[in-house]
């Protein structure tokens, strides 16, 4: 019995087999959660929170739906961690790489039951992951050096990430705002400029893209709602001192009219440090905090433009946006860099105003201006159009093309098969089962548009036997499809990371071979 004590009370250990199937039945089920969501034709999932207002997510991107999940088994949460990974890394394919992930380790069950070492399936999947993306490489197109061909493989590849989404129905219109929004970042992956705002109202085709900045706060009383050439001094600091703080300050006085002096000094204090900023010679003074309504009336009286309480977001793209930095000390006006912008107005949209700074500083950024009927809806289309502004600037850094639509699943699961038919050893049923997870991907697409799935397989296998095929599954009409015709394609950077990630994650889950669980910590009982 001695052996048994090993652990603390309560503490739980599963040990080889039974281990392996928890961990191969945790992943297969998160993978199965989020099958349905694949594809142009996958559905959503609406996620309620138990929190407090019981909030309501409806969303399609797998990250998004994992990363709401408290799961339990261990060997979930790999799979939960690779979405979310897949998600700030590339942007796109996170049900993918959780589906893939999820069909390795089906295939590597199957083979552990069938009595191969785990370390064989192992090393059967690193020589097919290797094969596959080979196969890839060989295939790619790219039209960095064509900017015509290549907007247009921009296009193509924004209608494909979105139309698995909220916005497929309008998924030109939205394609054509990303494009044109990450164009403008001519090459950077920095996504900061590119600001997104959600309003509800409208239909979601009313959504546009705004050059420029929009700021979400209305122009105050009294002062100018329109200036050129704008000199934009942006700043963190507080404008509310011209009052005494009745609860924060005791003043001990012996009449009213010594308060008054306090008051006047404070005044006083506010009007010097008003004036300090003025001197800046600037028309447009935007605060992170509050401005009381003297300092208000001081600018208003010098015909400057003060904008208070702007969003800390909000602040810091704005100064990123138009050149100019935070400031909070004023007292040498020579060291602080200034924000420029042509024009400053207020335009409307919807029922709320809003500040719009045009002509800005930094030519790359602009805005979104996203409608629709709910916050829901925003909610998704904004995940939605985030994918794809990722998945587009990923592209511009590396602008190899593929064909989408389960074309590159086939292309790797049969250069996979040559090699499991070449390779000696149990390696080859490893590499097998792998090119036969691929094939699940076009499979799971087929099945949730509601067709075929097995007859489609087979003629699309049938189909890449030939030479230079560009067949796929054409959703739409039920049926194979040449790809490149459809215009739908994916970008090489988000395949890639999918094929790598879960072929690595399923790796880590076959290596478990015990796992154990510590106590509960025990509250103490309190007298």
């Amino acid at each position: 019995m001695a052996v048994e004590r090993l652990l603390k009370d309560e503490a739980t250990e599963e040990k080889g087999e039974r281990a392996r199937m928890a961990s191969f039945v945790g992943a297969m089920a998160i993978a199965d959660l989020v099958k349905t969501t694949l594809g142009p034709k996958g559905m959503d999932k609406i996620l309620q929170s138990t929190g407090r207002g019981r909030s309501v997510t409806v969303t399609n991107d797998g990250a998004t739906i994992l990363k709401s999940l408290h799961i339990d088994n261990p060997a979930a949460k790999v799979l939960v961690d690779i979405s979310k990974v897949q998600d700030d890394e590339v942007g796109d394919g996170t049900t993918s790489v959780v589906v893939l992930a999820g069909e390795l380790l089906r295939e590597a069950e199957k083979l552990t039951n069938a009595k191969v070492h785990p370390m064989t399936i192992i090393a059967g999947y690193r020589m097919a992951a290797e094969c596959a993306r080979n196969a890839l490489l060989q295939k790619v197109l790219d039209n960095k050096d064509d900017p015509e061909k290549f907007k247009s493989d921009l296009m193509n590849i924004a209608m494909t990430t979105l139309s698995s989404k909220i916005l497929s129905q309008d998924k030109e219109h939205f394609a054509k705002l990303a494009v044109d929004a990450v164009l403008r970042l001519k090459g950077s992956t920095n996504l900061e400029a590119i600001q997104i705002i959600k309003k509800a109202g409208g239909s979601l085709l009313d959504s546009f893209l705004d050059e420029g900045f929009i700021l979400d706060k209305k122009i105050g009383i009294g002062q100018p709602k329109r200036i050129e050439n704008a000199k934009i001094l942006v700043a963190n600091t507080a404008m509310d001192t011209d009052k005494v703080k009745i609860y924060g300050a005791r003043v001990r006085v012996d009449s009213m009219a010594k308060v008054a002096e306090i008051e006047g000094a404070e005044k006083d204090k506010m009007r010097e440090k008003v004036q300090k900023i003025i001197a800046h010679g600037i028309n447009c003074f935007i605060n992170r905090q509050l401005i009381y309504n003297f300092p208000e009336e001081l600018f208003a009286d010098a015909g400057i433009l003060a904008i208070e309480h702007a969003d800390f977001e909000g602040i810091e793209r704005l100064a990123l946006v138009t050149g100019g930095e935070i400031a909070s000390t004023f007292d040498n006006p020579e060291s602080v860099k200034l924000g420029h912008c042509k024009l400053i107005e207020e335009i409307m949209i919807g029922e709320d105003k809003l500040i719009h700074f045009s002509g800005v500083e930094m030519g790359q950024a602009c805005t979104i201006v996203l409608r629709g009927a709910s916050h829901h809806v925003l909610d998704e289309a904004e995940r939605s159009l985030h994918d794809a502004l990722c998945v587009l600037s990923q592209t511009v850094n590396d602008s190899r093309v593929l064909l989408g639509g389960g074309w590159p699943e086939m292309v790797m699961a049969k250069d996979v098969d040559d090699l499991a038919r070449r390779t000696p050893g149990k390696k080859s049923l490893a590499i097998e089962a792998f090119s036969r997870a691929l094939l699940a991907i076009p499979t799971i697409i087929a099945d949730n548009a509601g067709l075929d799935s097995a007859e489609l397989i087979s003629q699309l296998r049938a189909e890449h036997h030939k030479e230079k095929s560009n067949a796929g599954i054409d959703v739409i009409s039920g049926s194979v499809g040449d790809m490149e015709k459809l215009g739908i394609s994916e970008s090489f950077k988000v395949k890639q990371a999918v094929l790598l990630s879960a072929t690595e994650a399923s790796e880590m889950i076959l290596r478990v071979d015990q796992i154990i669980t510590c106590a509960p910590r025990r509250r103490e009982e309190r007298m």
